[in-house]
C-alpha cells in the first residue's frame, strides 16, 4: 500500500510540474490549403484562450505564403486579431519569398520575415519550444 501511495504521489508531482512549464509552441506551416490555414488559426485561438501564458509562433514557408499576404489571405482579419494579442508571431521564410517573388510590403502588417524558416523552427526547438506540423 505504501508503494502504491508513493507512486501516485510521484506521478501527481510530475503532472503538476508539466502543467507549470512555460507553454511555447512553434507551428510549421507549408500548405497552400485554406483548410489547413483555418486549422492553425483555430488551434492558436484555442491555445491562447486556454493558456494566458502561451507564446506561439507560426513559421511559414513553401506553398503557405498566401496565408499571410494582404491580397491573398482568406483569414486576414483573424490574423490581425491574433497579432494584436502580442502572444503570437507569424514568421515568413525570406528564401521562400525570394523564390515566390513576394515583397515584405505584400505581407499583412505585423508579419515578420526571417532568413530561413526551417532554421527558425530548429532554433525554437533548441530553446525548448514544442513543435507542431500543421496538416489536415
Amino acid at each position: 500500500m505504501k508503494t502504491l501511495l508513493s507512486i501516485l504521489l510521484l506521478l501527481s508531482g510530475t503532472c503538476a510540474i508539466a502543467q507549470d512549464a512555460p507553454y511555447k509552441v512553434v507551428f510549421d506551416l507549408t500548405s497552400k490549403d485554406p483548410a489547413t490555414h483555418q486549422a492553425v488559426v483555430r488551434q492558436a485561438k484555442s491555445i491562447l484562450d486556454m493558456r494566458p501564458d502561451a507564446q506561439l509562433e507560426v513559421a511559414i514557408y513553401s506553398e503557405a505564403i498566401p496565408f499571410v499576404c494582404k491580397e491573398k489571405s482568406t483569414l486576414k482579419p483573424e490574423l490581425e486579431a491574433l497579432l494584436k494579442t502580442g502572444r503570437i508571431s507569424f514568421k515568413v521564410c525570406g528564401e521562400t519569398m525570394k523564390r515566390k517573388q513576394v515583397k515584405p510590403s505584400d505581407l499583412i502588417d505585423g508579419v515578420s520575415v526571417v532568413p530561413d524558416a526551417i532554421y527558425e523552427i530548429i532554433s525554437r526547438q533548441k530553446e525548448g519550444w514544442g513543435y507542431i506540423k500543421v496538416a489536415q
